[in-house]
């Protein structure tokens, strides 16, 4: 009796091993599943357990769930089955004393040996695939992280262009952007003037601010503390090693922005809501 199509279909994986369960070595082996049980519980002194286990709750759970889709079946099932590895099957052969039990012992303990080496031959390619999913599984969470900030400060666009021309619109947009700070604006700008610092007046109140620009700025600490008696707080720092502007909303929403927020509509630009992992590394770098 051939088979081997049959074995490779009811070979499973379970607690990391290949097993046969006993209601399919029965069907195998052309007997009942009771007798086969019974036959084992005879021997049971050459059945340890990396030869033969019986399924937990949880494994005859997720058995059940997955493999058996027939009501009679089901309800058929009173207890969990016993699972038989390799070594079981060939102890098998010896108990039942059959010829056909020996013949399919055979046939089944090849089937064993044939999807050990395909595993073994394949395992850079399952990586492969539990890698895929893995990464697949980050770029999910971030994707849902995106959509819950988005919520929380009520975002409609996470990207843009702005044409030449449309300044009105241009800074009706970087005003919706600063209108979600309750706590902190931090601006990476190196071309900062005292139109910047018009639009920073915007601001909700008791929102602090923090400007990094380049030190040949023509704001002045005079130009601060004017700022500051109406709007506190703003403090300047100076740096040379950015080029591109970004702002910083409370410490959890990123935008890069394509131009100088003084020039902003002057000429076409675009600006993009980062990913807010990125913060950390913008301001230790800054």
């Amino acid at each position: 009796m051939d088979v081997g199509k049959d074995i490779r279909t009811k070979i499973l994986v379970i607690r990391e091993q290949q097993v046969i369960l006993d209601r399919d070595l029965a069907e195998l082996y052309g007997v009942e599943t009771k007798v086969l049980n019974q036959a084992v519980k005879r021997n049971v002194e050459r059945f340890p357990e990396n030869f033969m286990f019986q399924l937990n709750d949880y494994e005859y759970g997720n058995w059940r769930s997955h493999f058996v889709t027939s009501n009679s079946d089901k309800m058929g099932l009173r207890r969990p089955p016993y699972a038989f590895t390799e070594q079981g099957v060939g102890m098998l052969s010896g108990v039942l004393k059959s010829e056909t039990a020996i013949q399919v012992s055979i046939q089944i303990m090849n089937a064993f040996v044939s999807m050990r080496h395909f595993l073994q031959n394949n395992i850079q390619l399952f990586d492969e695939i539990v890698s895929i999913k893995s990464h697949q599984i980050e770029a999910d969470k971030r994707i849902d992280d995106l959509f819950t900030l988005m919520d929380k400060y009520k975002i409609d666009e996470t990207q843009g262009i702005f044409f030449q021309g449309q300044i009105f619109d241009a800074y009706v947009k970087f005003e919706s952007f600063l209108a979600q700070a309750t706590k902190e604006i931090i601006l990476i700008d190196n071309y900062v003037d005292l139109s910047v610092l018009e639009r920073l007046s915007k601001k909700n109140k008791g929102v602090s601010v923090t400007i990094y620009t380049d030190p040949k700025t023509k704001i002045t600490q005079q130009d601060i503390q004017k700022f500051n008696s109406q709007y506190p707080t703003l403090t300047l720092n100076y740096t040379s090693k950015m080029h591109d502007r970004f702002l910083i909303i409370d410490n959890n929403l990123l935008y890069h922005i394509g131009a100088s927020l003084k020039d902003l509509g002057k000429k076409c630009f675009a600006f993009e809501l980062l990913d807010s992992r990125l913060i950390s590394s913008v301001l230790q770098n800054v």
